[in-house]
């Protein structure tokens, strides 16, 4: 189970996540958010072997290439809704893309996305919204087909990740406002108290990243 924590931009608080075998660790551009953070501030940030993520929300092209080569991002997350076309600007290994299943009115619908964006992505996450703290109807989330791993996201914290593990079954889960003692800062206690969570939910400990952490 890959374990991906968004938001970050302190490095007392990815030296805990890496310390702890945290797979993916987000950097979120997108200056309505308290998370936002610059590309070179997170050019800074040692990320110990995690894979770094980019999060965008906007769809300049060049802007997101700029930002991928100073902070050295090793995948890109399509979070706005951004085209095929903007998604086949990189490798599709490369890109995440992001699906609201509250914005679709049949289950069908969503699905037919999911299939869409096969050949422009090579995983998917599913969301809430950006940092909302909503959850999703996580029942309703085992009877999609992916053609790819996909990452469950949406208001994930130590107290519920078992529950949600109990009843879908992504390949990774990716946690965010759940993990801040205050809208932006994430808690090193409460990073830990996730991880535990989801090793103690998982029934298959995480492939790691390449190089990294064998993350193919």
């Amino acid at each position: 189970m890959w374990i991906k924590i968004c938001g970050m931009s302190d490095q007392a608080a990815i030296d805990r996540a890496a310390a702890l075998g945290v797979d993916f660790c987000g950097f979120v551009s997108y200056e309505k958010s308290p998370r936002d953070i610059d590309a070179e501030h997170a050019a800074r940030l040692d990320t110990h072997g995690m894979a770094r993520v980019g999060v965008f929300v906007h769809g300049d092209i060049d802007e997101m290439k700029r930002f991928k080569e100073t902070a050295r991002l090793d995948f890109i997350q399509l979070h706005g809704g951004q085209s095929v076309e903007l998604a086949r600007s990189f490798p599709a290994e490369e890109v995440i893309r992001v699906l609201w299943p509250p914005r679709y009115e049949t289950e069908e619908a969503l699905q037919a996305d999911i299939d869409r964006f096969a050949s422009s992505c090579g995983r998917y996450l599913l969301d809430a919204g950006l940092g909302s703290g909503m959850t999703l109807d996580w029942t309703a989330l085992d009877t999609l087909h992916f053609p790819h791993p996909w990452f469950l996201s949406g208001g994930l914290g130590p107290r519920n990740i078992g529950q949600a593990l109990a009843v879908c079954h992504p390949d990774g889960v990716d946690l965010n406002s759940k993990l801040e003692d205050a809208p932006g800062h994430k808690s090193a206690a409460l990073i830990e108290d996730a991880v535990k969570a989801v090793r103690s939910a998982s029934s298959h400990p995480g492939q790691r990243l390449w190089t990294k952490r064998n993350i193919p």
